[in-house]
Formats: C-alpha cells, sequence, structure tokens
C-alpha cells in the first residue's frame, strides 16, 4: 500500500439494461477472467427467473435482497500489549456494500444448483426472505460484534 497518497475511487458506469451502478459492481465482481458477457448474461437471467418467480421487479428484489445482507458492525483485530482482541466497529457503507456483493457471490457459488443463474436466482430469493448463507453470514458477524462488545472500548 502505497504511502504517499489513498488511491482515488473509480465510479463504474451504470449497466446496460437498468441504469445502476450496484448492478455493475456486482457484475463486475461476479466476472472471472475478465469475461463480461458471460458475467452480464448470468445476472440478466437470473433477474429474469427472480422476476417469474417471485413475480417482483428484480431490480427491487436485488437491493432489497443486499439490504438484508449488508452488515452494520464487524470486528476488526486490535493488538493491545501482546494480546489480540477482537474489537466491534461500525462498517463504512462503501464496505457494507463491497461485503454484502462478496458474500452474495460467495453463498452463490457454494450452491448446488446446476447453472450460476439457478443458484444466483435461489440466493436473491433467499436473502429477500431474510433466510440463505448470506443473510447467515450476516448474522454470525453480527453475533460476533455483540459477543465482543465489551472490547469496545479498544476502538481507535
Amino acid at each position: 500500500m502505497s504511502r504517499r497518497h489513498a488511491a482515488e475511487k473509480r465510479e463504474v458506469l451504470p449497466d446496460a439494461k437498468y441504469g445502476d451502478r450496484v448492478v455493475t459492481k456486482f457484475m463486475n465482481n461476479l466476472m472471472i477472467d475478465g469475461k463480461k458477457s458471460a458475467a452480464e448474461r448470468i445476472v440478466y437471467n437470473a433477474f429474469e427467473r427472480v422476476e417469474e418467480k417471485l413475480k417482483k421487479s428484480p431490480l427491487e428484489v436485488f437491493h432489497e435482497s443486499l439490504e438484508n445482507i449488508k452488515p452494520s458492525v464487524e470486528v476488526r483485530s486490535r493488538r493491545v500489549g501482546g494480546a489480540t482482541y477482537q474489537v466491534p466497529v461500525e462498517v463504512r457503507p462503501e464496505r457494507r456494500e463491497a461485503l454484502a456483493i462478496r458474500w452474495l457471490i460467495k453463498a452463490c457459488r457454494a450452491r448446488n444448483e446446476h447453472t450460476m443463474e439457478e443458484r444466483l436466482a435461489g440466493e436473491l430469493a433467499d436473502a429477500v426472505n431474510g433466510r440463505g448463507s448470506a443473510v447467515k453470514k450476516r448474522e454470525d458477524t453480527h453475533k460476533m460484534a455483540d459477543a465482543n462488545k465489551a472490547f469496545s472500548h479498544y476502538r481507535w
């Protein structure tokens, strides 16, 4: 990491179909080996499956499921006098979004359906209803932060 100055944030362009920047960020995270068209196809087909499954706007479902996945607190390691404490800290908004996207993709890849489209559609449907691996990950993170609340005075 450079000591001179912080890297400037690059703005992503909104996606072609929905005009949403978060969907573009999601596609960029889903993409493997620079194959953006494959990632777009997966996301758009999964959105169509979600729409026919839940009879709701896929963009609305996507944002609602991300809201259900976003963590509000997390634990950070802090060394104090030879001991390492797990200190609960608030999560910045950009990091909340990034973590939610990352956890959603990881949960999709761990599912048992045949295609990535089916996995993504299933995980989005589960996340909207407050269940699924990604939501469980958020709950576990919150539980860990709650359990370590005693060390919150080590916050920096």
